[in-house]
């Protein structure tokens, strides 16, 4: 396992260590906020707001520990290129090599059948590279548009039957997805890299 193999393990790792620390945080927030009722109804209203203090340091808590795994994951998805640009690359020297002997032979068949490997290694790559640069710029918390966040939680929110307030104006107008057309053309070429 090569350096870029296992800071790309290692990043991984941490995202999900940080996302199961945001879970917790907000399950302990959830706990909290149960306090919170349970002492108003009692009619203690100073421990009520102690309880608030510590489910709102809870919330704050868990959202920065989502923000930092988003973070993460994105450069874990940059770090995934860099390792299949690398994988890539040394199948095409690997090609070129073969081109090289078959050249000094003169062998047609030899020499048509490396063509149509490293036109195919070209392909994987243009694939690869696609479905990495997607895959980063969708990862990449900071690098999205705020209306397709608000567009995508308005849509959340219609699901969930919720009304969005305030800071999200026209956010359920458009859609996210890809067309069926276009998802199913690039199902079909990472099946093909896989296979």
């Amino acid at each position: 396992m090569s350096g870029l193999e296992k800071s790309l393990f290692q990043l991984k790792f941490t995202a999900k260590s940080l996302n199961r620390q945001a879970a917790k945080a907000g399950k302990e927030e959830t706990a909290e906020k149960a306090k919170i009722k349970k002492a108003m109804q009692q009619g203690n209203n100073d421990i009520a707001k102690l309880y608030a203090q510590n489910a709102i340091r809870k919330q704050n808590e868990r959202l920065n520990l989502l923000r930092l795994a988003s973070r993460i994951d994105a450069v874990a998805s940059r770090v995934q290129t860099a390792v299949t640009m690398r994988q890539v690359s040394g199948s095409m020297a690997n090609v070129v090599k073969g081109m090289d002997n078959a050249m000094k032979t003169m062998n047609l068949e030899r020499i048509s059948l490396v063509m149509d490997k490293f036109e195919q290694q070209f392909e994987d790559l243009d694939v690869a590279t696609q479905y990495y640069e997607n895959a980063t710029s969708s990862a990449t918390a900071v690098g999205t548009p705020q209306e397709d966040v608000d567009r995508l939680m308005g849509q959340v929110a219609d699901e969930a039957g919720l009304e969005m307030q305030r800071d999200l104006p026209e956010a359920a107008k458009a859609k996210i997805s890809p067309t069926e057309q276009e998802e199913n053309g690039l199902n079909e070429r990472l099946r093909a890299l896989r296979g």
